[in-house]
């Protein structure tokens, strides 16, 4: 123990450790000080007054005139001395991050870092030791007692006491992590009044990692990254059992474009509900509008009679030009799976009702009407050259569906995080009636919410439609709904509201559609498939509540 606090410095010992680098590079900020006075100083100052004077209602437009002439005449001056200078302002700050590279770990932080490991390591023996004797003095005083309510009430004294001794020591090695992190940080602070706030893509990055490691908290980090790990370590499962079981490999590039290809459809439903679950809301209706659009995107874009009929009347676009009727597809399944979220957020949004009413009143009542008016037939298949006119492959291999999922992200993206509905969404997600208050109409925002998740709907299913060349069947699209909500809670949208970004959406998509396929592939049945969806979807919002109780 005596050669372990040998090891720790006390802080006026620290101090004395930094003095002379301090004082070197102190000299050398003080010659950098002096030559930018009138330099980049005055530069600054000016280029502030002028801004200043331009916003100046107080000033006429000749007043201004006259005050910003003058102070460009000065300005012009102050840079002609600053571009003199610049020279050897940079000579001295080189000089200083030099002397700051060869001298402050080898004289300084590394005798910090010996101190700080010394000193956690006396921490921990001395916590272990008060455990110790607190477990020593509790048996002590338990040998004294009969009375089992004094027994019990000993215990609880003993919990406490053990639970006090634990704060005091996490304290104390927050308290030395500080330390080590402050004396880490110093070096960049004077490096940042040397330049100005500006550092190489090295010094950013070595930040970065440093800042990385100080809040790193294992028990936050696998909240939040527990169950992608999971996910991926079934996946490396997966893709080594494959070759065994079923004598294919998974990670093809054929097999990866496949399943880019089969997540691009069900990418825009995912950003569509997750929109609503951003809202603190969901959407159980989405297989049924999958179903619904590839009824009406197969009757139309079918070549010649259709094969099913609905409410007993049978069609044929044929005559419609081939470009009409693709257009004509997308705008109508666009129009009714719209109208249809339209109608479940206006009763969410007016109402106050739950979308998951709402939106289980929706799927009941399109499954219903559709199944009823089409008696449950398919519809068949679409003109093929509907398929390589709308996601051709380019150079005979890459689907160009993918493009149309990338595109989807981007706008979403930017209607998220560049927008006022994206902010205000966020708003009402984490609280509504602070939102309301606040000055934004709620009822706008979910009910522009639902639409934008319709028009993703019916745009999905369009895509899906053409992908699968038809085949539209009310029933089509079944079980889509778990697997959208699945792909946005494991991609981080929380259920309580207002948490939640694109990029997990993505994630959630890539991870289920990887993890179907795989599965698939390996001749796991359809059925089971949706327990595995089940436990994800269980994992995933039980992380997101733990989170939340940590929170609160």
């Amino acid at each position: 123990m005596a050669s372990i606090n040998e090891k720790i410095l006390s802080l006026e010992e620290e101090q004395k450790l930094l003095a002379p680098i301090d004082e070197y590079v102190g000299k050398i900020q003080e010659q950098v000080n002096a030559l930018r006075v009138d330099g980049t100083d005055k530069v600054t100052a000016l280029t502030n007054h002028i801004a200043i004077v331009k916003e100046n209602a107080n000033y006429t437009k000749s007043e201004k005139a006259a005050i910003i002439d003058e102070d460009k005449k000065a300005l012009a001056q102050a840079k002609a001395v600053e571009d003199k200078n610049k020279a050897q302002i940079k000579s001295l700050i080189d000089d200083a991050v030099k002397y700051l590279d060869a001298n402050y770990d080898k004289d300084y932080y590394s005798k910090v870092l010996a101190s700080c490991e010394a000193e956690k390591a006396a921490e921990n023996s001395r916590y272990e030791a008060e455990l110790a004797e607190l477990k020593k003095q509790h048996a002590a005083d338990v040998a004294k007692l009969s009375d089992q309510g004094e027994i019990k009430d000993e215990k609880y004294v003993y919990k406490n006491k053990q639970f006090d001794a634990k704060l005091k020591h996490d304290a104390t090695l927050q308290q030395i992590k500080d330390r080590r992190h402050d004396a880490y940080a110093h070096r960049y602070h004077l490096i940042d009044l040397l330049r100005l706030s500006k550092f190489t893509f090295g010094e950013k990055q070595k930040q970065k990692w440093e800042n990385y490691k100080y809040t790193f908290n294992t028990r936050q980090f696998l909240l939040t990254n527990g169950l992608y790990i999971v996910i991926v370590l079934v996946f490396i499962l997966l893709c080594i059992l494959a070759p065994i079981v079923k004598h294919t490999k998974l990670l093809t590039v054929n097999n990866i474009l496949n399943i880019l290809q089969a997540a691009s459809p069900r990418m825009f439903l995912a950003l569509g509900v997750g929109g609503l679950i951003l809202l603190g809301g969901t959407d159980l209706s989405v297989g049924r509008m999958v179903g619904t659009s590839m009824v009406i995107s197969t009757m139309i874009m079918h070549k010649g009679i259709n094969t099913g009929a609905i409410f007993g009347h049978i069609f044929d676009f044929t005559a419609v030009p081939l470009v009409v009727r693709v257009i004509m597809a997308l705008v109508l399944c666009c129009c009714v799976t719209t109208l249809f979220t339209s109608f479940a957020g206006f009763f969410t949004a007016r109402f106050k009702i739950h979308p998951f009413i709402s939106t289980m009143a929706n799927m009941l009542i399109m499954f219903g009407l559709m199944t009823f008016a089409t008696k449950g037939v398919s519809f068949g298949a679409i003109e093929p050259d509907i398929q390589k006119m709308i996601m051709p492959k380019i150079g005979g291999k890459f689907p160009t569906i993918i493009l149309w999922a990338v595109a989807v992200i981007i706008i979403m993206y930017f209607i998220w995080n560049k927008t006022t509905l994206g902010k205000n969404m966020y708003a009402v997600g984490g609280n509504s009636e602070a939102a309301a208050v606040s000055g934004i109409s709620v009822f706008k925002v979910t009910i522009t919410a639902f639409i934008i998740a319709g028009i993703l709907y019916g745009f999905g299913a369009w895509l899906e439609c053409i992908r699968m060349v038809g085949s539209g069947s009310a029933s089509y699209g079944q079980g889509w709904e778990t697997d959208a909500i699945a792909a946005c809670v494991v991609g981080g949208i929380s259920f309580s509201g207002g948490i939640g970004k694109i990029q997990g959406i993505v994630v959630g998509v890539l991870i289920f559609t990887a993890l179907t396929y795989s599965l698939t592939i390996l001749g796991v049945d359809t059925n089971l498939q949706f327990v595995f969806s089940g436990i994800i979807i269980l994992s995933a919002v039980t992380i997101d509540c733990l989170k939340y109780v940590q929170k609160k």
